[in-house]
């Protein structure tokens, strides 16, 4: 996809953006002292950067967080000082639904590498992206009802579809903490490293950004759109999406090579 806008990294103070050569960019969330919570600067720099990925050419992105933790969720002093009116913390919300419709339906892959705190508002944001690598430090937790709160960046949307109504109440309520394999089998995570999970984010992002854009457009937006419609529509709007990418002329080259069987073949791993 030739890029339409420019990014510029300059621009951004609570997300350091980092454009490698392969168009892999790392976005990294950059408040380590306040274990990267999002206060409305973060949310509205998400927003930005997440507008603009597809368009500028992003392949693939790897979002990670500053530090020892990923995302402590909502920056609770911000929220308590500003002290804001109903109305007000209303479009706070709506403001963050904004960013993470856009992670989730952009079209642009994006694998957050986890470590330490993915908790509230930090696991609204990891849900929203399309692949989560957890390392042995990676702990996930909904504690809002200790803190007098409820949810409001999406938790009732994707955390809920991840593990269900039942465990998800059940974490608000408790305050329960997930971790290790626990938390790959409920589906929090994807994968489970013991060592570094950028390292491995990364050599996701490096597999998803040799696709072709278009068909990465396709999964990283029309799986969550089809999701929201019925079985008999999404039926139809699957038929219309594999018309356009499975014809799309970039891909005839894979196709020959598939053909004459020049191409790698799906093996299962091996041991």
């Amino acid at each position: 996809m030739t890029p339409q806008v420019t990014i510029d990294p300059a621009d951004f103070a609570n997300l350091a953006l980092e454009p490698q050569d392969t168009g892999i960019w790392v976005v990294r969330l950059n408040r380590p002292k306040k274990r990267n919570a999002l206060d409305l600067a973060t949310i509205e720099e998400l927003v930005r950067f997440f507008s603009q990925a597809l368009r500028a050419g992003v392949a693939a992105v790897v979002l990670v967080g500053e530090g020892d933790h990923f995302c402590a969720g909502l920056d609770l002093v911000e929220h308590h000082r500003a002290d804001r009116s109903p109305e007000e913390f209303w479009q706070v919300c709506l403001r963050w639904h904004e960013a993470f419709n856009k992670m989730e339906y952009g079209g642009v892959p994006v694998i957050a590498a986890l470590t330490g705190a993915v908790v509230g508002g930090g696991l609204e944001l990891a849900s929203a992206a399309h692949i989560r690598v957890m390392d042995a430090t990676t702990y996930f937790a909904l504690p809002e009802g200790q803190r007098g709160l409820f949810t409001g960046g999406g938790a009732t949307i994707r955390v809920r579809e991840l593990v269900g109504k039942a465990r998800m109440v059940d974490m608000m309520l408790t305050g329960r903490v997930y971790q290790g394999q626990e938390a790959v089998d409920l589906g929090l995570a994807q994968y489970r490293v013991e060592g570094s999970s950028f390292d491995k984010a990364m050599e996701i992002a490096e597999k998803a950004a040799a696709n072709l854009p278009l068909t990465n457009f396709a999964i990283c937006s029309g799986v969550s759109h089809m999701r929201n419609m019925s079985a008999l529509d999404a039926a139809y709007a699957e038929a219309c999406v594999a018309g356009v990418v499975n014809t799309q002329t970039e891909a005839r080259a894979r196709l020959e090579a598939f053909a004459n069987g020049s191409a790698a073949r799906v093996r299962p791993n091996a041991g």
